[in-house]
């Protein structure tokens, strides 16, 4: 097996082993780059199909090309996708940076659907490369109420060894490629030609690393235009992947305020 071969493995491991535990799961779906490849492990996990719904929490402003390829590919993959609409940022705390409070209608769009499906739990596709709040996370991440998330109180995963016996009521959130890199999921992509949004791809000179609300997220500058090229610049660049995010040049705490309220 090679690095990639590792990654998958692990991966699919961990989606059956929710799907053993929980009977009430969902997925979350960004329309990124890192939720689709785990839409493909989880296909890969359950021969062709996905047991479970997969959920889009939808703020209103994505870019056009995410929706096409939310209605595109939603029908080709065969997926159950749940939709649901945001709130309004007026029912938003308002002490929270612009660009956070905006993302944290996504957080309350989450809550809403887990209390109306009464999802035991959600699996997401965030990685701990990403941004430092996340790599305080787990694989198996216990929530307390209304969605809260203790970082300073985690169950530790030595070996791989992760716990999934946890006390009835308490809701899990599931992170089955935490352990993968931004350069992971791109030479994924490619040996399993996984779609992606264009977006990722250079326009103009500039090009999308992470994608989220056109009002908040910004291209970087960059000339890959292939996956090839992305690869090769990844293989260089020292350029944070969240740097178009608008929320992670805000306040040092609002990310974490975010992501102890429940954000992804």
């Amino acid at each position: 097996m090679d690095h990639l071969d590792a990654l998958e493995s692990q991966s699919i491991y961990i989606f059956r082993e929710a799907f053993n535990r929980f009977d009430r799961l969902a997925m979350l779906w960004s329309l990124g780059k890192d939720s689709n490849v785990m839409i493909w492990l989880a296909k890969k996990a359950f021969f062709g199909h996905m047991p479970f719904p997969s959920l889009f929490c939808d703020t209103g402003k994505k870019f056009p090309e995410m929706y096409d390829f939310r209605d595109r590919y939603a029908a080709e993959w065969g997926l159950n996708l749940i939709l649901r609409d945001c709130p309004p940022i007026e029912e938003i705390d308002p002490t929270l940076p612009p660009a956070a409070r905006s993302a944290a209608r996504k957080t309350e769009a989450l809550k809403r659907a887990i209390a109306e499906f009464d999802f035991q739990a959600v699996i997401a596709g965030i990685r701990r490369d990403e941004e430092p709040t996340r790599a305080k996370e787990r694989v198996f991440s216990p929530r307390g109420v209304d969605a809260a998330w203790n970082f300073k109180d985690q169950p530790p995963e030595f070996w791989d060894q992760y716990n999934t016996d946890f006390a009835p009521g308490t809701h899990v959130r599931i992170h089955p490629i935490l352990h993968w890199t931004e350069l992971d999921i791109w030479r994924y992509i490619k040996r399993e030609n996984i779609p992606v949004v264009p977006l990722y791809f250079t326009r103009n000179g500039k090009r999308y690393r992470s994608l989220g609300d056109m009002d908040i997220t910004h291209p970087v500058a960059s000339e890959a235009a292939t996956i090839d090229e992305i690869i090769a610049e990844l293989e260089q660049t020292r350029v944070p992947e969240r740097s178009g995010r608008a929320m992670d040049s805000e306040t040092e705490d609002a990310f974490e305020r975010l992501r102890t309220a429940g954000y992804m």
